[in-house]
């Protein structure tokens, strides 16, 4: 189901079962809520929950989204975004990407989310290429991870298995980027995996009370390429 160009949409109390595509597309939409059930087998490619561009005011609620791909995935040009009380799994997470395009992906809240046996939790990915977009503005706040792979990760060496790797710097600028109130259990030793761009670091990334463990044990963190702050109690520690 696709909706393009289009303002003030209500999608709500819809179920879409085995899509053999994206479930839900959103492109050039303003000032839009959905709220739905989305369900398709964990190892069917590319059928994305919700994928949204190119659009701004949108709010995505109340909604169980397990499928093979992306649970909700925020692409170019979106702005103003909401998402909030999700439950995702399987799946490969939330995800935030950037492009080519410089609109970028700004101000964005992400909050009250259960990710459950999925390949990420809190994603912000983008190509290893030039570019001239940006991710800036993001608050991942309230967020649950049980048996995750990869809880909170920032990936900007982005290529999907079999794919051709450019194998450059990103130019997609990462910034302002809050974790708050961040807690569960990771399926993979490192918990917090931030693979920043060499040509430009992300800058201002925030922890704020995150407790992640793997096998009732400290997890892991890995940053390369970024900076930020710490504060509360932050585990695994992330030298930022």
């Amino acid at each position: 189901m696709g909706f393009y160009n289009s303002n003030k949409v209500l999608v709500s109390g819809l179920s879409s079962l085995n899509s053999q595509f994206f479930h839900i597309i959103l492109d050039g939409c303003q000032n839009t809520r959905v709220g739905v059930k989305i369900s398709a087998p964990e190892n069917s490619p590319d059928t994305n929950g919700i994928h949204v561009q190119s659009s701004s005011g949108i709010t995505i609620a109340n909604s169980h989204i397990g499928t093979g791909d992306d649970c909700i995935s925020l692409g170019p040009g979106c702005s103003n975004m909401w998402v909030e009380n999700i439950n995702c799994g399987p799946g490969h997470g939330i995800s935030l990407a950037s492009s080519v395009q410089e609109s970028g992906v700004k101000n964005v809240i992400v909050k009250t989310v259960t990710f459950s046996g999925t390949e990420n939790g809190l994603r912000i990915k983008t190509w290893a290429k030039p570019c001239n977009g940006f991710v800036a503005g993001v608050l991942f706040q309230h967020a649950v991870m049980i048996n995750v792979q990869n809880p909170i990760i920032i990936d900007q060496n982005y290529c999907p298995s079999g794919g051709k790797c450019p194998g450059q710097a990103s130019g997609v600028r990462i910034s302002d980027v809050t974790y708050q109130d961040v807690h569960g259990t990771s399926a993979t030793e490192v918990a917090i995996n931030f693979d920043c761009s060499k040509k430009y670091p992300c800058s201002r990334i925030i922890l704020e009370d995150v407790n992640l463990s793997y096998k009732d044990q400290p997890a892991m963190a890995s940053c390369i390429n970024a900076g930020g702050s710490s504060s509360g109690l932050v585990e695994p520690k992330a030298y930022l």
